[in-house]
């Protein structure tokens, strides 16, 4: 199991939902060059940092770290991205880098159990214009000189997305982080024969690439896994990933069936996330078979989340953690890479993302 610890940025709707998407390929699959700026991300407590070179290197751990690991991660905090009094906030990924320091759930207490991405090739943009139309992404890139000069400007979108001097940077390191995750946990387990809320023309909501998408095209192209299923718990689940968030809106085109979505009233709990889940995803997931499963893990429908109305506590994303490693085991060898989205309450965000690890070292709840 793969967790990806970044900083997602993320809008706020009314609508609380829950969404499954499928992705199919039959395009053949082919290598990228190792040839890309590297991140080293190191981070201890509430510090996280990124430098910077470009080496041509193979930065993937060994083969026996990857396979004797039970959780891998990586941490893309992008701190430079950030603005006062918004939700999304640089705080939360140095939160949750201290919640799992204080907990106990990092290699330094766990050992080869738990593995930290340190250094991971940035995504390119190549891998992002998989997804995103180039002129979007070339756009983007142009746009930061402007707001070097100005601190902080708004990208044209349907949603409130900001960018400073630093945003297309970041971004490109948080995609990246994603690609190492997809490629350790191919390298760990071998195949057998076997965000978000970005849209392709631009941004949305508060999100600048759909790092979810993109790394699920990199999974089809680089290493053929071309059934690649998309589960969604943000309460803000990804506009334009299902395509629209209403139960009869199911894709597009060739992708027409390929979406189910899932509202949940303003309200629900554990007993209905785990009713949704058992009753519906699960069948979903063994009908399509995939060969992987990524996950926009969005922690805010915790009940101390600010921008949500529903009743989830940490518990409940223990369960969900538990019910996708269980699923990811018995339908695609235990290929599964978890997403940071949603979450904006520091303290819930930091319980429920520690939990999820919990689940992964099989160890019980801190919830009780």
């Amino acid at each position: 199991m793969m967790f990806l610890v970044r900083s997602q940025i993320q809008q706020w709707k009314n609508q609380c939902g829950f969404s499954v998407s499928t992705m199919l390929s039959g395009h053949r699959f082919y290598k990228h060059s190792v040839s890309r700026r590297k991140c080293v991300s190191k981070s201890t407590k509430s510090l996280v940092s990124c430098s910077y070179s470009i080496e041509k290197n193979d930065t993937l751990p060994s083969l026996k770290q990857l396979s004797d690991a039970r959780v891998i991660y990586a941490a893309a905090p992008a701190l430079g991205h950030n603005k006062e009094a918004h939700p999304e906030s640089s705080a939360r990924v140095p939160a949750i880098v201290t919640a799992l320091e204080q907990m106990e759930l990092t290699s330094k207490f766990r050992g080869s159990d738990v593995l930290e991405l340190q250094i991971f090739n940035l995504a390119s943009v190549d891998d992002v214009a998989n997804v995103h139309a180039k002129a979007y992404v070339y756009g983007l890139e142009k746009a930061m000189d402007q707001a070097s000069e100005q601190g902080l400007i708004v990208i044209d979108g349907s949603g409130p997305t900001y960018a400073t001097s630093t945003t297309f940077h970041e971004s490109l390191v948080a995609a990246g982080a994603g690609l190492a995750l997809v490629d350790s946990v191919v390298m760990s387990q071998p195949r057998t024969p076997p965000g978000h809320h970005a849209i392709p023309e631009g941004s949305m909501g508060f999100c600048v690439f759909g790092n979810v998408v993109i790394a699920a095209r990199y999974a089809q192209h680089v290493h053929g896994l071309k059934r690649v299923f998309i589960i969604d718990f943000d309460v803000h689940h990804g506009w334009k990933l299902p395509w629209h968030r209403k139960i009869d809106q199911i894709g597009k085109r060739a992708g027409e069936g390929a979406t189910l979505n899932l509202p949940l009233p303003g309200g629900s709990g554990d007993t209905a996330m785990r009713t949704v889940f058992d009753e519906v995803i699960v069948p979903c997931a063994q009908r399509f078979k995939p060969d992987i499963i990524l996950v926009s893990a969005g922690y805010d429908g915790h009940v101390l989340d600010p921008l949500a109305n529903l009743q989830f506590t940490t518990a409940t994303y223990y369960m969900l953690a538990s019910n996708i490693k269980h699923l990811a085991k018995d339908l695609c060898g235990g290929r599964c890479v978890f997403f940071l989205e949603g979450g904006f309450n520091l303290k819930s965000l930091s319980y429920s993302v520690a939990d999820s690890f919990q689940t992964f070292l099989g160890e019980p709840s801190l919830a009780g």
